[in-house]
């Protein structure tokens, strides 16, 4: 069985979900995949009454110093509330808020550190229900 995620030849298969809940209705999902070998996680996600098409073939890539989370920006209503992102341990991250301004957010240790936005780690989160 090889540990080295980023040399793995991965064989991915579904793991679960996550669900968000908007007023107690769910209003989209992440749905996440493993690898067998090296349990590296992968995630697409799924907004309700958004069928966009994504511009790649696959999986997601995501860099063995990264981890999936949900985005929360607390400025917006109901499914635009939220987003998949890759976030690292101490980092900052670009996020569209309001008017289409783009804002720097400050992630310590996989948190971000703002007062009007939040995030959760998927891997946290695996087949649960999250209220947002």
């Amino acid at each position: 069985m090889s540990s080295d995620k980023d040399s793995c030849t991965h064989e991915i298969v579904y793991f679960g979900v996550t669900n968000l809940n908007y007023e107690r209705k769910t209003i989209g999902s992440v749905d996440i995949w493993r690898c067998v070998k090296c349990k590296k996680i992968f995630c697409e996600e799924k907004q309700l009454g958004i069928e966009s098409i994504v511009d790649y073939v696959g999986m997601p890539k995501i860099s063995s110093d990264q981890k999936w989370a949900v985005l929360l920006c607390n400025l917006k209503k109901h499914k635009e509330k939220w987003k998949l992102v890759k976030i690292k341990k101490d980092d900052e991250i670009q996020h569209e808020c309001l008017d289409e301004k783009i804002t720097t957010l400050k992630v310590q240790d996989f948190k971000i550190q703002d007062d009007k936005h939040w995030n959760f780690l998927i891997e946290n989160s695996v087949n649960k229900a999250v209220e947002i």
